[in-house]
């Protein structure tokens, strides 16, 4: 291989390579159809495999072909009008829900923690080195891939030369390469030690009982217990987990994929009160559009509306209720915050939209209730134990706000106001 085509093998994954190729054979070979493709043929493409391909699959056909024509110096015909009217109307007339992962929640990563420390228990006493270590390499497995947001391919890649330990304060984990890397620059990643299903813990339990110097941290295991000395393929991580989490007691352990780890974290950190700004920077999101999609579900301010408005209309009789020791609450102040959006090309689409991001995420941490019904003015009841603690939650909320203005790809007003006191924030 010369040095040139080895640095441009080097630019892409080789799954992505695969995956093309694949696309093009399919279009060349089995449908028979002819490079470099018309815009008619193409059309004809999708309308043929419109009933039996999902529209994602067809887009990754498209890309495909785009590609090869790109390469090979002929005119793109994917990126014609009638093409796009042919994707519209396949989704149209065959509507798909996506498909999402099922979460894998905290109490089941719990359960299965559990039975894997029992199950590694019960290995060592009975001698059964092969089953330790397999049962000690998933629970590292998945702690690790839950707490960090992992996906599977990330899982696959880590190298223990590239993770940096220290005891009881957490771990650093470096990836040359990852999906959202598109410039390979290379990513850091960082776990904290937990008190309770560390990951840390895990994956030091791990590297002590395996014996693992470098080298891919995560390998396969055969029934003698011997180690690879290559790494797990991403596709083998979906029927492991399965694997164990039905030998846990999970139920509908079938339905949960690697992905899973990756959308229960986030439904757990969503619940928690973590802020879309602080999610999007620790799981590594660069679309907002991306990250609410792993929130969706998730509004913990959605049952307190609910609640306040059957207060309104249904109030309650009070009734006795046992006297408990005083809680000292925090100050709170109301808050109205103004908002006025725009879209970069005038659509009242991609401003509805915006808006609709900014009432399900960062507002709807402060209760928002409407001022009036044009839509621009709320009302936020902010926590403020002092003033400095009222700035950072009013500043971090315009940072918010304008970062969804931007991935919507929006223009933003918006100013923050105490009516009491007239001081603004913007």
């Amino acid at each position: 291989m010369k040095p040139v085509d080895r640095y441009l093998d080097a630019s892409e994954c080789a799954n992505t390579r695969r995956s093309y190729a694949s696309a093009i054979r399919h279009f060349e070979v089995e449908w028979r159809g002819l490079l470099p493709a018309t815009i008619d043929s193409i059309a004809r493409y999708l309308a043929e495999h419109a009933e039996s391909l999902s529209l994602n699959t067809l887009k990754h056909r498209l890309a495909a072909l785009s590609r090869w024509h790109q390469e090979h110096g002929f005119p793109d015909p994917t990126k014609a009008a009638k093409i796009r009217q042919v994707l519209k109307g396949i989704r149209a007339l065959h509507p798909a829900q996506e498909k999402r992962a099922k979460p894998l929640e905290l109490e089941i990563l719990e359960q299965t923690s559990d039975w894997l420390v029992q199950a590694m228990a019960a290995a060592v006493v009975r001698g059964d080195a092969g089953s330790a270590l397999r049962h000690t390499r998933d629970r590292a497995l998945v702690l690790l891939g839950f707490w960090r947001g992992f996906r599977s391919d990330e899982l696959a890649n880590l190298c223990i030369e590239f993770i940096e330990i220290k005891p009881g304060e957490g771990m650093t984990c470096y990836l040359p390469r990852s999906k959202g890397d598109r410039q390979l620059e290379g990513r850091r990643f960082s776990c904290p030690a937990l008190s309770r299903l560390c990951p840390v813990e895990a994956v030091e339990d791990w590297l002590a009982l395996s014996k693992l110097k470098d080298g891919p941290l995560f390998r396969k295991i055969d029934r003698w217990g011997h180690l690879s000395a290559s790494g797990l393929l991403p596709g083998s991580i979906i029927p492991m987990l399965r694997q164990f989490l039905a030998q846990a007691g999970i139920a509908d352990a079938d339905a949960f994929s690697s992905h899973s780890l990756r959308r229960g974290f986030a439904q757990w950190a969503g619940s928690s009160g973590w802020d879309i700004r602080e999610l999007m920077t620790y799981v590594g999101w660069r679309d907002i559009k991306a990250a609410m999609r792993y929130l969706d579900g998730v509004d913990v301010g959605l049952k307190a509306r609910f609640e306040q408005g059957l207060d309104r209309a249904l109030p309650e009789v009070a009734t006795p209720a046992p006297q408990l020791p005083s809680v000292p609450e925090v100050a709170r102040t109301n808050i109205e915050v103004s908002i006025q959006l725009s879209s970069f090309n005038g659509s009242r689409r991609g401003a509805a939209n915006a808006l609709r991001d900014m009432l399900g995420s960062c507002l709807a941490r402060f209760q928002a209730q409407p001022v009036g019904s044009d839509g621009h003015l709320y009302r936020i009841s902010v926590p403020t134990p002092s003033t400095d603690i009222l700035d950072d939650h009013l500043y971090a909320l315009l940072d918010e706000l304008h970062r969804i203005a931007d991935a919507r790809e929006c223009f933003l007003e918006a100013v923050c106001r105490d009516p009491a006191s007239g001081k603004h924030w913007d």
